[in-house]
C-alpha cells in the first residue's frame, strides 16, 4: 500500500474530526492519507519508534523524546512541518491583582501552581524561567501540580484552568499558563478582568510539529509537505479545516525555539525514565 500514516493524540474529540477533514484533503490531492489516534504521547512516541506510523504529529515534549531516543535505534529524527501558531509562544506567571508578589524573587517560600506534570508550556518552561531567575521552583517555592490527563503533555487547558481557580479561591500564590489561554481565560470568566496581573513572561519557545524518522518513505512524505504548504486561508474551501486546527498557514519545521524546553528537561528530570524505557524495547 502507498498510504502515508500518521499517529496523532486524541487529547479532544474534535481530534477525529480534524483527521478525517484532512484525509478526504489529502486525497484530492492525490496522496492516500490515514491516522491511528494514541491516548499518550510516550504510546505514539514508542510506536513512531517501532515503525508502526510514518509522521507523528507531537508536542514539543514528544519531539524530544523522539529525537534523543532515536539514536538508540540507529535513527535520526527530523522535524519537517509546524504551524505558524505554533511558533514564538510564551507562557506568563500571574498573581492575584492584590498580591504583595511583584518580582519572581519574591516567589521565595511561596505556592507556584502549574498545570500537568508534563505539559511544557503550564509547566516546565515556565518553572525553567523562575529556575533562571535564581529561585529553585522545588527547593525555594512549592510547586502545586494540577496532573489532569497526563501523558497528553498539557494539550489541554484542564490543568491550566484549575491552577488559575486555585489562584482566586488563595490555595497557590502565582499560575503558570500559556499566553493563549490567559487570554482565553480572561473572555470566559476563568480569570475575571481585574482579577490578576503578569508577574513575569518566559522567553519564546515554539510547539507542536510533524516528526518524520529518516526511513520514513520520501515520495509519501515529499507530496504530504506539498499538499500542507499548499494550503492557503483564503480558500474556503480549507479554511474551515485550518481553523479546526488553530493556523493560518503551515511552515516549514525548525528546532531552535525548543532550547529553553530542552534544558528545562534536563534540569528537573522530566523524561529520563520514559528513555530508560525505551532503551529496554
Amino acid at each position: 500500500m502507498k498510504t502515508i500514516l500518521m499517529g496523532a493524540v486524541a487529547y479532544d474529540p474534535k481530534v477525529v474530526t480534524i483527521w478525517e477533514g484532512f484525509r478526504e484533503h489529502f486525497a484530492k490531492g492525490g496522496l492516500d492519507f490515514d491516522f491511528v489516534l494514541y491516548s499518550n504521547y510516550e504510546r505514539q512516541v514508542a510506536a513512531h519508534l517501532d515503525g508502526h506510523i510514518h509522521v507523528a504529529w507531537n508536542s514539543p515534549l514528544a519531539w524530544i523524546q523522539t529525537e534523543r531516543a532515536a539514536p538508540g535505534r540507529k535513527r535520526r529524527a527530523e522535524a519537517i512541518l509546524m504551524r505558524d501558531s505554533d511558533c514564538d509562544l510564551t507562557s506568563v506567571i500571574v498573581v492575584r491583582a492584590d498580591s504583595p508578589i511583584h518580582g519572581i524573587a519574591d516567589l521565595r517560600g511561596k505556592k507556584i501552581g502549574v498545570g500537568a506534570s508534563d505539559s511544557p508550556q503550564a509547566t516546565l518552561l515556565p518553572l525553567w524561567h523562575i529556575a533562571k531567575n535564581g529561585i529553585d521552583p522545588y527547593g525555594d517555592a512549592e510547586v502545586v501540580r494540577h496532573d489532569l490527563l497526563v501523558g497528553k503533555h498539557g494539550d489541554h487547558v484542564g490543568g491550566e484552568r484549575v491552577a488559575c481557580q486555585a489562584l482566586l479561591a488563595g490555595h497557590v500564590d502565582a499560575a503558570c499558563i500559556i499566553d493563549g489561554n490567559h487570554l482565553a481565560f480572561g473572555k470566559d470568566g476563568t480569570l475575571p478582568p481585574g482579577s490578576t496581573r503578569i508577574l513575569a513572561q518566559t522567553g519564546a519557545y515554539d510547539h507542536c510539529n510533524f516528526t518524520i524518522l529518516d526511513d520514513a518513505p520520501k515520495k509519501r512524505v515529499a507530496r504530504f509537505k506539498e499538499l500542507l504548504l499548499a494550503m492557503t486561508y483564503e480558500d474556503p474551501a480549507v479554511r474551515a479545516l485550518m481553523d479546526l486546527e488553530g493556523l493560518k498557514a503551515w511552515k516549514v519545521g525548525r528546532t531552535g525555539g525548543y532550547a529553553d524546553l530542552a534544558a528545562a528537561i534536563d534540569r528537573f528530570g522530566t523524561i529520563e525514565p520514559f528513555l530508560a524505557e525505551l532503551a529496554k524495547a
